[in-house]
């Protein structure tokens, strides 16, 4: 069970609740998947901001310049912002597990439907109004991308 879920009245209810296990056995190949094509502009990046509980890496995303289109996706999605979910301790800290194992970090990019609707806050509320990309963090060897992000955090210490 995940950590930030421990007693039966904190655990979401619904089918497309976060987080989940990803059961590994339970996977089914799609071969009419078509690749998700992803298209992001650096210089739509506007601002790192801390709300409180984590950090926000913020795109303008009032044109597509910064999209994905593709994959399981119906129509192309604009780039909102990326954040992280972390623990306290290398154990655990990702939000999803894979065969309830946790990853130390897992990065969230948050896009949104542009084409139905005409804002972030309007797509939110809708099935189809968000697509996000998790993707499982490991520790490794330094990474210079990420390392640039790092070396800013401490301008964003406080909310």
């Amino acid at each position: 069970v995940h950590p930030l879920w421990q007693s039966p009245l904190t655990i979401p209810g619904g089918t497309r609740q976060s987080p989940i296990n990803i059961q590994w056995r339970d996977s089914v190949y799609d071969p009419f998947l078509k690749p998700l094509k992803i298209s992001y502009d650096p210089t739509t990046c506007l601002h790192i901001w801390n709300n409180g509980y984590s950090f926000l890496v913020e795109f303008d995303d009032s044109t597509d310049r910064s999209i994905i289109v593709g994959g399981p996706l119906e129509n192309q999605y604009r780039l909102k912002q990326f954040h992280f979910h972390w623990g306290a301790m290398n154990d655990w800290g990702s939000e999803h597990t894979v065969d309830s194992k946790f990853y130390p970090a897992e990065l969230h990019l948050v896009h949104w439907n542009a084409v139905e609707y005409p804002s972030f806050e309007e797509a939110v509320m809708e099935g189809n109004g968000l697509a996000v990309i998790g993707v499982f963090l490991k520790l490794g060897a330094r990474h210079e991308g990420l390392q640039t992000l790092v070396d800013a955090l401490p301008a964003v210490r406080h909310k």
